[in-house]
């Protein structure tokens, strides 16, 4: 199965631009949480992605186009916050983090074993 990166930086990455920077040079390493929400936003993104090409594995998961976008945008301006890091460097650790679950199985893979973690975190988010 092909990886939707290409699609993945069409659908969520945009989103990304309307994030705030966070002010300052000094760049923090990721903690747990933040490492876990960009994670969360990779996995969101890529079953997204498949939920748009009606791939059925994707299907199985709610529907993530508008929540896990919302997810993703204040995800990523948290890490911003948190971090010090910027917009670039951010889209960079979510497309690692993509090519990485992918690689890892896909959807039936390590995607399928965080989404249950991943769609309570979602659920408490407010997205």
């Amino acid at each position: 199965m092909k990886m939707p990166i290409a699609s993945l930086a069409l659908l969520f990455l945009p989103a990304l631009a309307a994030a705030q920077p966070a002010p300052g040079p000094a760049v923090k390493p990721l903690s747990l949480e933040s490492r876990t929400a960009l994670r969360c936003s990779a996995a969101f993104a890529l079953v997204a992605d498949g939920q748009a090409r009606s791939d059925k594995d994707a299907l199985a998961y709610p529907a993530l186009g508008q929540r896990g976008r919302e997810f993703f945008v204040r995800a990523s301006a948290r890490v911003m916050d948190d971090t010090g890091m910027d917009r670039d460097a951010v889209a960079a650790a979510l497309m690692t983090e993509a090519q990485r679950l992918w690689a890892a199985g896909g959807f039936t893979g390590e995607i399928d074993q965080i989404m249950p973690s991943c769609l309570l975190l979602l659920d408490t988010s407010g997205a």
